[in-house]
């Protein structure tokens, strides 16, 4: 009975270090996905923030920016996380990302994952880059 209560209070733990990774990183695109699935699957929400960013953001071995770099190109190459990788890709510039950087490495893509999954990747990093030119007016 005793470890289960220990992992309720790593669970707290783990949740409360994920959801300031998560605002630090992905800011209100990211709370907004958390808030969207609250309505349908609360506990896939406690996930998403426990594990990826209680659990691998937070670890040592990578700063934020080399992370968000990683995962925008694990998104573009994937090629069916167009939602997701629009999140990734303004999380990229919430930890010092250029645009310039999105775009070399979405291109890289092209070499690994093809050349439609490195487009939709551009599309997408065009949206979000007239998104965020819209809110800076």
């Amino acid at each position: 009975m005793e470890p289960k209560a220990n992992w309720k209070m790593n669970k707290s733990d783990r949740y409360k270090k994920g959801w300031e990774k998560l605002k630090e990183v992905d800011g209100e695109a990211g709370e907004r996905v958390i808030e969207s699935l609250k309505d349908i699957a609360p506990d896939f929400a406690d996930l998403l923030i426990e594990f990826p960013f209680g659990d691998i953001y937070s670890r040592p071995g990578l700063d934020l920016k080399s992370r968000e770099i990683a995962v925008v190109a694990a998104l573009t190459a994937l090629g069916n996380a167009t939602p997701q990788l629009k999140v990734h890709i303004h999380g990229a510039f919430n930890v010092g990302c250029t645009k310039q950087e999105v775009v070399e490495v979405i291109m890289q893509m092209a070499v690994y994952a093809g050349f439609p999954a490195a487009l939709n990747g551009l599309f997408a990093a065009k949206e979000v880059f007239e998104e965020r030119e819209e809110n800076e007016s």
